[in-house]
């Protein structure tokens, strides 16, 4: 869904709704593809095919979460495609969540989580106004608030800023309903793969532990009213998590997509 932008009468940008945030918030399933070339090409190409949202996981590759160049470069080719950026960032840091926000970021989760109090330091340091206390934003001049002219930018940042984690560690899932209680988490991410490591089955996304552990998450999340995503591997797939809850769906990857298109090619053309 293409993000909704006003300006003021000088031009410059007074209001961007998260077009992410409001497909959940309507009821509805963001879908949206890992891009793991880290393209603004592609970022553009899938905002023009409809995707909700593009994800770009700065944990395992990619710039660094503080490469604002970077990082501003991609947010521009999402504005040109009308989608939104969901970025993961490796460490609940407060300081980086920070910089990162201060790129024009407003999808962002984060991973490593064990406890709650982790998960109250990441959303405190997102919001300027947190829990019917200061937060811990940090009021700047950056790109995200247009270099200080974004009109109302305190205000709209707090509104519009969606916060989760990854769902990785067996700690987190002990911990979940607790996790779970944390103000304004936005939603939780699950990680089946990255679960699979560490409860002992390496890449068994299907193992019974492994699960038992996403289960528990779903039931709970659910109960608590909190946004479920996570990995989609297929249609079927897809089609049995949004029965199940979940509201933001990754459907695929760049890399994937080239291979799926092109891995026969070589034997049908050619003798080399």
């Amino acid at each position: 869904m293409p993000a909704e932008q006003n300006t003021d009468t000088n031009g410059i940008h007074a209001t961007q709704h998260n077009g992410l945030r409001k497909v959940v918030e309507d009821g509805g399933v963001g879908l949206g593809v890992l891009d793991d070339l880290y393209s603004p090409e592609m970022v553009e190409i899938y905002g023009d095919l409809g995707f909700d949202f593009v994800w770009h996981d700065l944990e395992h590759a990619g710039p660094s979460p503080r490469d604002a160049d970077a990082i501003g470069n991609l947010l521009r080719a999402a504005d040109a495609g009308g989608t939104e950026l969901l970025i993961r960032i490796p460490t609940p840091d407060p300081a980086t969540v920070r910089k990162t926000l201060d790129t024009g970021v407003r999808n962002l989760f984060v991973s490593h989580i064990e406890t709650a109090e982790q998960v109250r330091q990441v959303v405190e340091a997102a919001r300027f106004n947190y829990d019917g206390e200061p937060g811990k934003r940090g009021l700047a001049n950056p790109r995200a608030s247009r270099w200080g002219r974004a009109d109302d930018y305190i205000a709209t940042e707090d509104r519009e800023t969606f916060i989760g984690i990854t769902i990785e560690e067996p700690q987190t899932v002990d911990q979940i309903d607790e996790i779970l209680r944390v103000p304004e988490l936005g939603f939780v991410f699950l990680g089946p793969l990255d679960l699979s490591v560490a409860i002992g089955h390496p890449g068994k996304f299907d193992h019974p532990d492994v699960q038992e552990a996403v289960s528990t998450v779903v039931s709970a999340a659910r109960e608590s009213d909190v946004v479920i995503g996570g990995l989609g591997f297929g249609e079927d797939d897809v089609a049995e998590k949004i029965d199940t809850g979940y509201q933001i769906l990754h459907v695929g990857s760049t890399t994937g997509a080239a291979a799926q298109t092109l891995e026969s090619w070589p034997t049908q053309f050619g003798d080399g």
